[in-house]
């Protein structure tokens, strides 16, 4: 069978990340939007420049880059990089928790969908790490908040997935498939905790194993071996991939004696995937449902704004932290983009009757991407930690 033009699809799109990535440093846009955009205009639903049955290996793509960025995601769950951060812990956990019930409450008031308020409630708890970090470099700032900050959107992103997936069970449960209410609730322990399991199950042995391996192609090859062994048998197994393998993440980063070889040998391999990954979420965009989403989008942006300011203001109350984090922490949580929008689209193929949730947050993340970061400029700025430096005395306030 002849694939020239899967080869030619396959090498064009990393070139178009190339440019996008290039072309986002100029622009202040996330490149992982100009790649969504492009996706969605060489689709069937606009400029129908690409065959259709390109979108037929989706699913894969979709599972293998979701394995890479959930085990990615456990290690930010290393002990011994939270165990010095008690204020960020509960800072993180309080913006989660918030913003989440935030969102729930008000999606659900505008839709009456409690499945999608429920997914929209996990998705939204999602944040951009790489945007808030670089706004930080570029400012040069120095001190608490900018502390209590770095170290949140490091690890929030894997709260999001826990709650993700969750939450994504009782969604199945309440979307009326008909399904017996005991006979849910019991599948949903066992989709969550075996997932657990069988993370910590094939966490051991690889833990073991780094370290043992010279850095290299051996560790390439275990650590992709393991995610992508894990993904399957969590599929097999009809469990939660993300959560199986955020789990084998977080058990080599806590018990592998060089934890950190592996995780760079996967993200070493991760971009092909994630460029993929996102032209052709963008290809599969149904651009009909934008103008349903009017809306729903307006409220949904409002309470995530509402949701982390609210969230950081209590977090900071309850974790003792200075007067200036307590008041901009959560203004600096804004940014949102890619595991937002990859829980999305694993919320949308378990879910198809609420399919509308991926262009919202296609929409909603653009917003975010392009107010988040000076908004966290100006809070740093008000805070007095960019420029020559902290001013210790702001630590008192």
């Amino acid at each position: 069978m002849n694939h020239a033009i899967d080869l030619l699809l396959i090498g064009g799109i990393m070139l178009l990340a190339l440019g996008a990535h290039t072309l986002g440093q100029r622009m202040r846009v996330p490149r992982v939007t100009l790649l969504l955009l492009v996706g969605a205009l060489a689709g069937p639903s606009v400029l129908d420049l690409i065959p259709v049955r390109v979108s037929d290996n989706f699913p894969l793509v979709t599972e293998l880059t979701l394995a890479m960025v959930g085990f990615l995601l456990g290690e930010r769950m290393s002990l011994r990089d939270l165990k010095d951060g008690r204020e960020a812990i509960i800072v993180s956990l309080a913006v989660t928790l918030v913003t989440a019930l935030v969102i729930f409450f008000t999606t659900w008031t505008v839709t009456g969908n409690l499945p999608a308020s429920l997914l929209l409630a996990a998705i939204a708890t999602a944040t951009d790490p790489a945007a808030t970090l670089d706004v930080m470099r570029e400012a040069g700032s120095r001190g608490p908040l900018t502390r209590v900050v770095a170290q949140v959107v490091a690890i929030d992103d894997a709260w999001g997935a826990i709650l993700f997936s969750i939450l994504l069970v009782f969604a199945e449960l309440f979307s009326g498939n008909g399904t017996a209410v005991f006979e849910a609730i019991g599948y949903g322990f066992y989709e969550v905790l075996g997932a657990m399991i069988l993370g910590v199950v094939l966490g051991l042995p690889m833990a073991w194993m780094t370290g043992r391996l010279k850095p290299g192609e051996p560790m390439l090859l275990e650590s992709a071996g393991f995610v992508f062994v894990a993904a399957g048998i969590a599929g097999a197994l009809e469990l939660s991939y993300l959560l199986t393998c955020m789990t084998l993440g977080i058990v080599v980063a806590n018990r592998a004696h060089h934890h950190v070889r592996p995780f760079r040998s996967i993200e070493g391999i991760i971009e092909p995937f994630l460029a993929t990954f996102f032209f052709l979420a963008g290809f599969s965009l149904d651009w009909d449902l934008l103008p349903t989403i009017g809306l729903l989008g307006i409220a949904y942006i409002l309470a995530r704004i509402t949701g982390r300011i609210l969230g950081g203001a209590i977090g900071g109350m309850l974790a003792n932290s200075a007067r200036m984090v307590r008041l901009r922490n959560g203004a600096c949580l804004l940014p949102q983009a890619g595991v937002a929008m990859g829980l999305a689209l694993v919320a949308t193929d378990r879910l198809p009757e609420v399919s509308f949730i991926l262009p919202l947050i296609i929409g909603s993340t653009v917003f975010f991407e392009l107010i988040g970061p000076p908004t966290t400029m100006y809070n740093l700025h008000r805070a007095g930690e960019t420029g020559r430096g902290y001013d210790e005395q702001t630590d008192d306030d």
